[in-house]
């Protein structure tokens, strides 16, 4: 397994429980849940959105899609976007595009979770591969990454 370093350090210095799970390689938050059988509203994916001058990380059930214009309001800009691996890749040297850690305090950005994360007492995310994940309690994230929390978010199905 392939656990980024920075992050397998980040949660051992912080006594932070958590259990790695090898999987087939998936490229979105569905095809993770699919691979680890598991719902997808318990699939952290990370979203990386732009800003005029700088990059926002949004975390969000796999199940579920950014009400762009919603946090662009929270937040106090105009013409947040999502952005496109192009121009992110640079600022995850240390990740396979794509599959970045929800942790942006680790890369000093700013994340934003949805409030649903928090429906169940576990989250699963890619660490940094699109071959390794992370299992962890949603309350040991939000003390170590201190997002915040708000409803930007809304189900992709009307079954979530």
């Amino acid at each position: 397994m392939s656990i980024l370093k920075r992050l397998k350090k980040y949660l051992d210095e912080n006594n932070i429980k958590y259990i790695l799970i090898a999987h087939s390689p998936s490229h979105t938050g569905q095809e993770l849940a699919e691979s680890v059988h598991i719902s997808g509203k318990e699939i952290a994916k990370t979203v990386i959105l732009k800003t005029e001058d700088r990059y926002v990380m949004a975390v969000l059930p796999a199940s579920r899609m950014i009400d762009v214009e919603y946090l662009e309001e929270y937040i106090g800009v105009q013409g947040l976007r999502l952005a496109d691996e192009d121009e992110f890749r640079n600022l995850f040297p240390d990740c396979e595009l794509g599959a970045m850690p929800p942790f942006g305090n680790l890369y000093s950005m700013a994340v934003y979770s949805a409030s649903a994360l928090s429906d169940d007492e576990e989250i699963v995310f890619n660490a940094g591969t699109h071959t390794d994940a992370i299992r962890m309690g949603y309350k040991d994230y939000a003390d170590l990454v201190k997002p915040t929390a708000i409803h930007f978010s809304e189900p992709l199905y009307t079954q979530e």
